[in-house]
């Protein structure tokens, strides 16, 4: 019986060896290549896709330990960069290099779709650990408070509707 994983909604077998890591399977055997090799050691954040609902370092997790789970990367965040904080990213103007924008954005999704309204402290908390070697950081801290204050306000119009 093969063992399978869901990614961005869709079942995949996983059929290769098992120490690969998650970001090959993604990016060699699916071609969702937005997820992104940093470091290899998963410190540096460029890999960060989520397994249920969780910011997972890609580049360390064996694709095997992940049978029957959903991975979610960059691409399936949204279908059409609609995703509050892929809008808040392009009206900031965060990106300058782009290498580590899209483990930027999966981590800063994993902390508001838990925390729709961080402070400062637990947006530099959950964020770090993601590098920017082009030091976009308050760029990317503006960007997380414009997409907070659009998943409130979404959030808030559904509950009166």
């Amino acid at each position: 019986m093969s063992k399978t994983i869901f990614v961005n909604g869709k079942e995949y077998p996983i059929d290769v060896p098992e120490n690969m890591p998650l970001l090959w399977f993604l990016r060699d055997r699916l071609a969702f290549t937005g997820t992104k090799f940093g470091c290899g050691k998963g410190l540096c954040g460029a890999c960060t896709v989520h397994v249920d609902g969780q910011a997972t370092r890609a580049c360390v997790m064996p694709v095997t330990a992940l049978a029957g789970r959903k991975v979610t990367t960059i691409e399936g965040l949204s279908e059409d960069a609609s995703h509050p904080l892929q809008k808040a990213w392009l009206e900031v103007g965060v990106p300058q290099c782009g290498y580590c924008q899209a483990g930027q954005i999966m981590n800063a999704a994993s902390l508001l779709s838990k925390n729709v309204s961080p402070t400062e402290k637990e947006i530099d908390d959950a964020m770090q650990g993601n590098i920017c070697r082009c030091g976009t950081y308050q760029r990317i801290k503006k960007a997380i408070n414009i997409a907070a204050t659009e998943l409130a306000n979404y959030d808030l119009a559904k509950e009166v509707s």
